[in-house]
């Protein structure tokens, strides 16, 4: 990719985009693995309620193939949600890790992260309910950590919930009945 051409993405992603924008966008970067690295870069911009924002709301939309090709930077993405201080910017990487297959990790620190954003005031509607999925998707692999995270769903009252949130609660006690991943339902 030319300097020019990441430029360009650059500026394209400085100002308002669209669902329109974003379909051009990813039919740009489909089938190379170089512009989505550009693309990918973008998302660690120094402008994180512009650039990095509308990078990330892009790759939250990728298609299954250019999905996967964000699998093994599974690690930095969860640096970056943890550590980001836009809560925009936050909201769209958590859909991103939302979206790939939780690995049996050492990631401790991320489902510690996941658990404290569930039901914090310090955190948006948005970004506590995919903490609550997230971290169900990293407990059901681990029976022991799913008991966990029963118990502390089962300690929140529903009616201090938003309905937002009274649904992802839900849902995840749903799919812990079954085992199976909340992407299944």
């Amino acid at each position: 990719m030319s300097k020019e051409e990441t430029k360009a993405l650059k500026q394209r992603l400085s100002s308002r985009i669209h669902m329109t924008d974003i379909r051009s966008i990813i039919h740009y970067v489909q089938g190379s693995d170089e512009r989505k690295q550009e693309l990918y870069a973008l998302l660690f911009d120094t402008d994180e309620k512009v650039v990095a924002y509308y990078a990330g709301w892009v790759m939250s939309h990728f298609p299954k193939k250019e999905n996967e090709w964000l699998f093994d930077k599974q690690d930095e993405l969860i640096d970056l949600a943890m550590d980001c201080r836009y809560d925009g910017l936050r909201r769209q990487v958590l859909t991103i890790l939302y979206r790939q297959p939780m690995r049996r990790s050492e990631r401790v620190d991320f489902l510690d992260f996941c658990m404290e954003a569930m039901f914090s005031s310090r955190q948006p509607l948005a970004v506590q309910s995919l903490g609550i999925k997230i971290a169900y998707e990293i407990c059901r692999l681990i029976p022991e950590l799913n008991q966990e995270l029963k118990a502390a769903l089962d300690l929140v009252d529903e009616e201090e919930l938003s309905p937002a949130i009274r649904a992802a609660k839900r849902n995840v006690l749903k799919a812990m009945k079954t085992g199976k991943s909340l992407q299944n339902f």
